[in-house]
C-alpha cells in the first residue's frame, strides 16, 4: 500500500514538471513572437528623420490661373497632410501691391495668415520673398533699396513666428563681384532681421546663386547667426539658353547633389523640389534616397517643404506624390 503511495506522488511530480515546462516554452515562444511582431512594426511605422511642410509655390496654378484665395493656404495643408507653412509673397502681390505695401496691408495680411494658420493647427515657417529687389546688385543705392524692401517682410515673419524669410540673390553676373555685393546685402539685412530674432536665408534660385561653392563662400563671409541657407534639389541652372523660356533648357547647370551637400553646413530649411514621376514613383530627375542621405549626413533634422512644380499631374496630385517618394526614400536612408 505504502509502495503504491509512492508510486503515485512520483507521477503526480512527473505530471507537474511536464505541465511547468511545457507552459514555460509556451511563453517564450509568445514573448518571442511579440518582440519580433513589435520590432516588424517600428520598422513599418517609422517616421522620417525630418519633418513635413508645403511650400506654397506648389499650389500657385490654382492660386494664379483658377483664382483660389491664397488665404485657404493652411487648409489646404492640412488635408494634405502637412504641419508646417511656407509662404510665398508674389501668391500675395495683387492685394498689396494695390494698397503700396503699405503697414494696414501687410498688418491685414499677417492677421489673416495668423488666423488660418491657428484655426487648422498649422506652424508657420517661412515666407518666400520675390520681387523686391536684387540683393547682390552692383549699383548700392539700387542694393540699398532692395535691402529696406525686406524689411517689412522681415517685421511680417517676426509678427507671424515664422523663422525665416527667404530671399534671392540677383545680381551682378561676375562672381567676385556678386560676392562682394551679395556679402554686403545679406550682412545689412541679416543685421534688421536680428533685431526680429529672424533668419534671412538663401535659395539656390538661379545666376550665381546656383553655384553651391561661391553660396556657401559668401556665407563663411558674412558669418552671422541668422543668415543661412535653403538648399533646393532642382534649382541649380545657373545660366538658361534663354531667359524668357525655360523649356529650351539650361546652357550651365552646377552638379545639385554636389551643390546641397555644399549648402547643408548653414541649412535653415530644405526644400523637395519635383517635377515628374515615372512608374515606379521616383522623380524623373532627382535621385531623392541619395539627396536625403546628403542631409541626414549634414545632421539635419528639420522640416523638408515640398515643391511640385509638374505639368503633367494635377498639382495636389503631385503634392502627395512629393510627399509620398520623400516618406518611402527616407527609409532607404542610412
Amino acid at each position: 500500500m505504502r509502495k503504491n503511495s509512492i508510486v503515485n506522488t512520483k507521477i503526480r511530480l512527473l505530471v507537474v514538471i511536464l505541465f511547468a515546462t511545457a507552459y514555460s516554452c509556451k511563453e517564450v515562444k509568445k514573448e518571442t513572437s511579440e518582440k519580433e511582431t513589435t520590432k516588424e512594426e517600428v520598422v513599418v511605422s517609422a517616421d522620417p528623420f525630418f519633418k513635413l511642410s508645403l511650400a506654397q509655390w506648389s499650389i500657385h496654378t490654382m492660386i494664379k490661373e483658377k483664382g483660389v484665395d491664397p488665404y485657404t493656404f493652411a487648409e489646404k495643408a492640412k488635408k494634405l497632410g502637412f504641419s508646417g507653412l511656407e509662404y510665398v509673397s508674389q501668391l500675395y502681390n495683387p492685394e498689396l501691391s494695390k494698397a503700396n505695401y503699405s503697414k494696414e496691408a501687410m498688418a491685414s495680411f499677417v492677421e489673416k495668415c495668423n488666423a488660418e494658420a491657428k484655426k487648422h493647427g498649422m506652424q508657420n515657417l517661412i515666407i518666400m520673398i520675390d520681387g523686391q529687389g536684387k540683393l547682390a546688385v552692383t549699383n548700392a543705392k539700387e542694393r540699398k533699396n532692395a535691402i529696406e524692401k525686406h524689411y517689412k517682410w522681415v517685421d511680417a515673419a517676426a509678427a507671424m513666428g515664422c523663422h525665416s524669410i527667404r530671399v534671392n540673390l540677383a545680381g551682378s553676373d561676375i562672381p567676385e563681384e556678386w560676392k562682394k555685393n551679395a556679402v554686403d546685402g545679406l550682412t545689412q539685412l541679416a543685421t534688421y532681421a536680428q533685431t526680429k530674432n529672424i533668419n534671412i536665408i538663401v535659395e539656390n534660385h538661379g545666376g550665381l546663386s546656383s553655384n553651391g561653392a561661391l553660396v556657401a563662400e559668401v556665407m563663411e563671409l558674412v558669418n552671422m547667426d541668422n543668415c543661412g541657407t535653403l538648399p533646393d534639389f532642382g534649382n541649380f541652372c545657373i545660366k538658361r539658353n534663354d531667359k524668357k523660356d525655360r523649356s529650351k533648357g539650361c546652357a550651365n547647370e552646377y552638379d545639385k547633389y554636389q551643390g546641397v551637400k555644399e549648402l547643408m553646413p548653414r541649412a535653415k530649411a530644405v526644400s523637395a523640389k519635383t517635377h515628374d514621376f515615372d512608374v515606379n514613383g521616383n522623380e524623373t530627375e532627382i535621385n531623392y534616397v541619395k539627396m536625403l542621405q546628403i542631409v541626414k549626413d549634414a545632421g539635419y533634422t528639420g522640416f523638408i517643404g515640398v515643391e511640385y512644380e509638374g505639368k503633367i499631374l494635377g498639382e495636389e496630385e503631385g503634392i502627395l506624390a512629393t510627399k509620398k517618394l520623400l516618406v518611402s526614400a527616407s527609409k532607404k536612408v542610412k
